[in-house]
């Protein structure tokens, strides 16, 4: 019996149907037995007073002894015969009552633990029924929503691997195939072969570097040294950066950031590096001809730093996704143009460890856009 009852889920609630109908059974039995009997006798003796006045005369006090003993047996025989017949077939409707409700409880519970096994193999787009909308209906959503997690992680597991394979495949091919030139003979070992591979092992340098960047920025394991910083020398200093570049492909930079902001709360290593990371995709998708405004300003208890561009504009299905990584609006752009697709990424990673978040905002293809992120005012 207590295996049986260790069993499935169905099986325990079943016993416990079963439990409280003998208990109820038992309780009906033990009433009626204690209760029954003088509630006939006083019973007996309210219809025997006034109504048997004259039938009492007639009748010795044996008599009367011996009718009220019989009736009292034959009441209590035929009492405990209705009881009986009563309670079995009261507990047969329960049996059956038990068995439907316990396979209506348990049916969705068996479903989970069916899919969450399909789901330990890998079949992650597994997902159960959702019901009536009580506690085990919230637990299928709840166990929808685990699974469709975990289906959107694997996928972009397989992506990053993909990605990372790709990113690195160019530059290592590249110094692979000038190496064998060399050794062959094919490639004199000139200033500009050096000068070519030295480059090449730098982008593989950068590749690993922001790769590692990324991992500890997405498990908040960078440390951070946070220290009120001026909103306007951190944009001065990024735009420092950048103006060599900019002023390059004729790109025009401005500076609207009030003097009278207040400090921020913030690490100033990382913060212009989101800043820079920002400023060199504006100038990377902007024309020349073009410009980029770097603005700030009080937003509530932060700092709002943007970076608006009039650049190539970015379409309205793209803008929740842009800071994924590796995800690029044109696929087929190169590494080169493009960038790693890792920036962005590690830019929001930055900034929600700070305290703030962070954005984009676009009109559309070509009107430009708007990065924008806050960070908490330095109290």
């Amino acid at each position: 019996m207590s295996r049986w009852i260790r069993g499935s889920l169905r099986s325990k609630l079943l016993a416990g149907y079963l439990v409280v109908v003998a208990v109820g059974v038992a309780t009906l039995f033990a009433a009626a037995t204690l209760v029954a009997p003088s509630l006939f006798d006083r019973l007996m003796d309210q219809a025997m007073g006034p109504h048997m006045e004259g039938t009492t005369d007639m009748m010795s006090p044996g008599m009367m002894t011996g009718v009220r003993e019989l009736s009292a047996r034959v009441f209590r025989e035929g009492m405990l015969q209705a009881l009986g017949i009563a309670a079995l077939t009261a507990g047969i409707a329960a049996v059956l009552a038990s068995l439907v409700l316990s396979n209506w409880i348990a049916r969705p519970v068996h479903h989970m633990l069916s899919a969450s096994r399909r789901i330990a193999q890998g079949r992650y787009s597994e997902r159960v029924p959702v019901g009536d909308r009580d506690e085990v209906g919230q637990l299928a959503e709840s166990f929808n929503a685990m699974a469709a997690t975990l289906e959107e992680t694997e996928r972009r597991r397989l992506e990053l691997i993909g990605n990372v394979a790709h990113e690195l495949r160019t530059p290592v091919a590249n110094l692979e195939g000038y190496l064998e030139g060399l050794l062959d003979g094919v490639v004199a070992p000139s200033q500009q072969t050096w000068a070519f591979l030295h480059g090449e092992a730098g982008r593989l340098r950068r590749l690993v570097q922001d790769f590692q960047d990324l991992s500890r920025a997405e498990a908040r394991q960078m440390a951070l040294q946070l220290a009120p910083a001026q909103p306007g020398q951190l944009a001065r200093d990024a735009a420092a950066r950048l103006e060599a570049a900019y002023a390059e492909k004729g790109v025009t930079l401005r500076l609207a950031v009030p003097d009278d902001l207040p400090p921020v709360l913030a690490d100033s290593d990382r913060t212009l590096q989101v800043l820079t990371n920002l400023l060199n995709n504006a100038l990377r998708y902007t024309p020349p001809e073009g410009s980029v405004e770097v603005t700030a300003d009080r937003h509530g208890l932060d700092v709002r730093f943007s970076v608006r561009d009039t650049g190539v504009g970015i379409a309205p299905e793209h803008l929740p996704h842009l800071f994924e990584r590796f995800y690029r609006v044109d696929p087929s752009r190169s590494r080169a143009a493009g960038g790693s697709g890792i920036g962005l990424t590690i830019a929001r990673a930055l900034v929600e460890a700070m305290g703030g978040r962070i954005w984009v905002e676009s009109p559309g293809p070509g009107r430009g856009a708007t990065f924008s992120f806050t960070l908490p005012v330095a109290r």
